[in-house]
Parts: C-alpha cells; sequence; structure tokens
C-alpha cells in the first residue's frame, strides 16, 4: 500500500485515453489498494488511475462519509444515464476549485471487480455524479470541460498561481 502522486490540471497525462484491464492479478489488487489509499489521504471521495498516471481503466469512490464503503470499478461502461441533476463537483486534479456540473441523475453501468468478475450497479445521487465524473478521467476529461471557455481560463490562471 502507497500513497501515490495525484496529477494537476493543466498536465497533459489526464487528457490520456485509459486501456481496457486485461490482466487481474495481484498488480490490480494492488493497484486498487494503492488508489484507496491515496484517495483517502487527499481526502476525496473517487479517484482514476489515470490521475496517478496509470492508464488503466480502474476507478475507486467510495462517497460514505466514514470512508468504510470503498467501491472499485475495472473496465466501467455506462449502460444508461436517466434525468438531469446539477450538483457542486471538485476534483483531486484540479485543486481547491467547485463548480456546478450538469450530469445524469441516476446510471446504470457494467464493470468488473479485481478478480475480472462481471457486474451491473444501479446509482443515483452523489454516487452516481461521482462514478461519471471518474469515468471521463478514463477517457481523457475532466469535469471543467463542461464550464465556459471564460470558468475554464480562470481556472487555469488559478492553478497557475498556487503552482508558483
Amino acid at each position: 500500500m502507497a500513497i501515490r502522486t495525484i496529477l494537476h490540471h493543466p498536465d497533459e497525462r489526464l487528457r490520456t485515453r485509459a486501456a481496457e484491464v486485461t490482466k487481474f492479478d495481484e498488480n490490480i489488487e494492488s493497484l486498487i489498494e494503492d488508489m484507496l489509499d491515496t484517495m483517502y489521504d487527499a481526502p476525496g471521495i473517487g479517484l482514476a488511475a489515470t490521475q496517478i498516471n496509470i492508464h488503466l481503466r480502474v476507478i475507486v469512490v467510495d462517497c460514505s462519509r466514514e470512508e468504510k464503503t470503498p467501491m472499485h470499478f475495472i473496465n466501467p461502461v455506462l449502460l444508461e444515464e436517466v434525468g438531469i441533476e446539477e450538483m457542486k463537483e471538485g476534483c483531486l486534479s484540479v485543486p481547491g476549485v467547485f463548480e456546478e456540473v450538469s450530469r445524469a441523475e441516476k446510471i446504470k453501468i457494467k464493470a468488473q471487480n479485481a478478480g475480472g468478475t462481471v457486474f451491473e450497479l444501479e446509482a443515483d445521487g452523489l454516487l452516481a455524479v461521482c462514478i461519471q465524473h471518474e469515468i471521463e478521467h478514463l477517457d481523457g476529461k475532466l469535469f471543467v470541460d463542461k464550464l465556459s471557455t471564460l470558468k475554464q481560463k480562470r481556472i487555469r490562471k488559478k492553478l497557475e498561481k498556487i503552482k508558483l
């Protein structure tokens, strides 16, 4: 178990589309553990492997307040999206920025667990938002991409100032 470095916007590695996981072994289990440790340490409620510069389709989430219900999804695919919900989102790769984003209110996904077993999950509320947000990371997208160009420029300037 290790805490990994989280990439920050505008790092171009965040724009890499992640590859499907084809080998389910102790390396995937170790990656999931590291991702959970990194997410909890940050602290956050979701993390995609892309955010730690591992370009595999793996996400972890824990929307509980007590950090006791960690979930992981390998090769997640959105099957259904119902309704529209606006929620203020933040991102470990875009520190200190929180903006209203529109996403599906309810979703159904198909994914695999660490052993490679396929399963489906229906989610709504914060869990649905978190899963959609993390899947976008696997596709090389960030929540700020959904914002106006003006807001994107302001966020980029803010993050550049923080780096200095």
